[in-house]
C-alpha cells in the first residue's frame, strides 16, 4: 500500500518538474497538469477503500472541468495566434 502512495507522489513530483521546466508550448503544460491530476486521483482512489469515495468523485468532476477549460484555451489560442507557442504570444496586440 505504501509503495502505491510513493509511486503516486513520485508521479506528482515528476509532473511538477515537467510543468516548471517546459514553458514553450501550451500543450506540454496542459499534459503535465493532467498527469499530476491523474496521479493525485490515484491517491484519492487509494483512500476510496477507507471511506473517501465522495471526495474522489468531486475531484474527478473538477479535473474534467479543468481539462475542458484547458482545451478551450488551447483552441482559442490556436485560432487567434496560429498555434500554442508561447514565444509568439503577445498580450499587447
Amino acid at each position: 500500500m505504501s509503495l502505491l502512495v510513493l509511486v503516486s507522489l513520485l508521479g506528482v513530483f515528476c509532473g511538477f518538474l515537467v510543468f516548471c521546466s517546459t514553458r514553450e508550448h501550451l500543450l506540454s503544460v496542459l499534459l503535465s497538469l493532467e498527469f499530476m491530476v491523474i496521479c493525485i486521483f490515484f491517491l484519492f482512489l487509494l483512500s476510496f477503500f477507507y471511506g473517501g469515495g465522495y471526495y474522489s468523485l468531486i475531484y474527478l468532476i473538477m479535473a474534467a472541468c479543468e481539462g475542458a477549460l484547458g482545451l478551450s484555451v488551447l483552441v482559442v489560442m490556436g485560432r487567434t495566434h496560429g498555434g500554442d507557442y508561447f514565444k509568439c504570444f503577445n498580450v499587447f496586440e
